[in-house]
């Protein structure tokens, strides 16, 4: 991992592994409004010479070493099922741009923060039930994340391109990506989802009536939608609940009848 240590003439100087994030996105400053002082990929190195530029500087001196912030020991909760943050949803995101590079290994695989999956955790993460200052994922979805994607390749310094993003998202990422960006996750709700569900599969067996194919192949797509965005606001994933019902049918055996399987 690469550290920077930057200078906002007149304001200060700090340290980061993210400059566009930390410097542009968070602080508010152009390109051409800061330099880049030093680049290193020694953690020690960076964390003292960042005091001694301060003194040199006439800024503030830090009362910590940028290597013992607490940001940067991220001490996470990893549980059969979850992976739980020490921190509010609202505080996330800073704390993992400063842990990028940061792995750790679940029953379903490694995960690993990167510029990417930063992006997945903040679409899917979920306050905690019994302490509101922390926050969770699921880690079969989030190893799921890495399977289905590039994301292990991409962990530099600067953001990526939401329309990169997009184009290494698996499908069900997509529709939760337009949900948070629409404020359904926030606003919405699982009894309200579940209706949409009905209307939804009233309009495609409509469309399987009238020999309808593009209508048919609508329906059963915004049916899909609807299933992912319920599936999350129900605090689970729409990739868990497939899991779940293949498990369970995978085994099953019976015979079809008037067009239905039906189990023994």
């Amino acid at each position: 991992m690469t550290y920077v240590i930057y200078h906002i003439p007149g304001k200060k100087i700090g340290v980061t592994n993210n400059v566009k994030y930390r410097v542009e996105e968070q602080q508010g400053y152009n390109e051409g409004e800061y330099e880049i002082l030093i680049m290193s990929d020694d953690i020690d190195y960076v964390s003292h010479k960042e005091l001694e530029l301060q003194r040199e500087y006439g800024y503030r001196v830090d009362e910590k070493l940028y290597k013992q912030l607490k940001c940067n020991q991220m001490n996470i909760n990893v549980t059969e099922q979850t992976t739980t943050f020490p921190c509010p949803v609202n505080k996330l995101k800073g704390q993992l741009m400063d842990n990028i590079g940061m792995k750790w290994e679940t029953e379903h695989g490694e995960c690993l923060i990167t510029n990417n999956s930063v992006e997945w955790i903040m679409k899917n993460v979920v306050t905690s039930k019994y302490n509101d200052k922390r926050c969770y994922v699921y880690n079969k979805a989030f190893a799921r994340y890495f399977d289905n994607n590039d994301a292990h390749t991409r962990t530099g310094g600067i953001m990526s391109d939401h329309r990169d993003t997009c184009k290494t998202m698996c499908r069900f990422d997509k529709i939760r990506l337009w949900a948070e960006d629409r404020g359904l996750y926030h606003k919405g709700d699982p009894k309200t989802q579940a209706l949409k569900l009905v209307e939804e599969v009233g309009e495609t067996c409509k469309a399987i009536l009238k020999k309808d194919e593009p209508e048919i192949i609508d329906g059963i797509g915004d049916c899909v939608v609807v299933l992912t965005n319920l599936a999350h606001l129900c605090n689970t994933s729409i990739e868990e609940c497939i899991d779940a019902a293949y498990e369970e049918i995978k085994n099953r055996t019976g015979k079809m009848s008037n067009g239905t399987f039906k189990k023994d």
